[in-house]
């Protein structure tokens, strides 16, 4: 396999600073509004056809681009696959979340694509609610095979409050109709070879599009891994001089001085949980601009091999999302994607049993 080279990291501070802007904004989009939180929940409330008939709108004003990618050709990323609000024809208002085929009947995608917030909580979409479209680049009517579901199956790590282990398998009630294949995924000795700053990386589906337009075409944005050591430092930077402020007038009112300050702020950085875990990979660039978007959940990052293969590394997971347009922030340096190969055995094991 051939890597690209490795680039020089730039200073934390730095990351921080473009970071800054939105590091917040995830908090507040990922535990407001449930119809926000939940993409099934937000394409079925009809507000996700809203959003898009405005930014189509706007687009049309101004001119919209890719968020760093470019459209993918037809037959490209066979592997693909989209989620659907089952009842509905093919489209971008039907469609709410990606996904890959690992075996012919079987399909990767995120748990929160599957596991849905109302205002009594949280539960799991049940398999009558969803269908499966393959073996297409377009979310148009008549487009693909669109499959019928037989189980949900979530991660019982999965946790909504930081998306640990976001993960989930669907079972099809058969294999599609149509050309497609299966992607690999790759195990824990390899995964580790691959979680590597500087690895070439590609993220697809249909959520790439600026301004929050959800395109009827599949598109594609090449990336690659980042430390992750180094994104949870760029992010609780940003958000450590986002609290600066409102605890320091804390200190203020309670008249803590000194010594004393010190140790309070040093106890609250220590609590402070960082955002990526050991499940987790982070994958942009250092410019921004090239990142995953809101529809893309649950679809696959995948690395290029030297054959021409390619094996799929995460599971498009969260990124940074803008909590007053309910849209991604497209200056964003880097997203989240589940790390597959931590979750072989348990895929397995599923997969065996079911």
């Amino acid at each position: 396999m051939t890597f690209l080279t490795r680039l020089a990291l730039p200073a934390a501070a730095a990351m921080a600073m473009a970071t800054a802007s939105f590091a917040q904004s995830l908090d507040a989009a990922a535990n407001g509004d449930p119809q926000v939180s939940s993409p099934f929940a937000f394409a079925e409330s009809g507000r996700m056809a809203d959003q898009a008939e405005a930014a189509r709108k706007e687009a049309e004003e101004s001119g919209a681009r890719v968020i760093g990618g470019e459209l993918a050709q037809q037959g490209a990323w066979p592997w693909q696959v989209g989620l659907l609000i089952a009842g509905r024809p093919v489209g971008t208002e039907s469609h709410f979340c990606g996904g890959s085929l690992i075996l012919d009947q079987w399909v990767l995608t995120a748990a929160h694509c599957v596991y849905m917030q109302d205002d009594q909580g949280y539960f799991d979409l049940q398999p009558q609610q969803i269908q499966v479209v393959a073996g297409t680049n377009k979310l148009a009517p008549g487009q693909g095979d669109v499959i019928p579901v037989a189980g949900i199956y979530r991660n019982q790590n999965y946790n909504p409050d930081g998306f640990d282990s976001d993960i989930a398998l669907i079972k099809l009630q058969r294999a599609p109709n149509v050309p497609y294949q299966t992607i690999k995924v790759p195990d824990a000795q390899f995964g580790e070879q691959i979680d590597v700053t500087g690895v070439p990386t590609i993220v697809t589906g249909w959520g790439l599009i600026n301004g929050g337009q959800h395109p009827e075409d599949m598109y594609q944005a090449e990336i690659q891994i980042l430390g992750r050591d180094q994104c949870n430092g760029a992010i609780m930077e940003a958000r450590a001089q986002a609290a600066a402020e409102p605890f320091i007038q804390a200190l203020q009112i309670l008249d803590v001085k000194g010594n004393d300050a010190e140790a309070a702020w040093s106890a609250l950085i220590t609590k402070a949980k960082a955002p990526l875990t050991e499940n987790m990979l982070c994958s942009g660039t250092y410019e921004g601009g090239k990142t995953s978007c809101q529809g893309d959940s649950g679809g696959p990052l995948v690395v290029p091999m030297t054959d021409g293969s390619y094996i799929q590394a995460g599971v498009v997971s969260w990124g940074f999302a803008d909590s007053e347009t309910m849209t991604c922030v497209e200056t964003a340096l880097f997203s989240a994607y589940t790390k597959v190969s931590n979750f072989v055995p348990w895929m397995e094991q599923v997969i065996a049993q079911n």
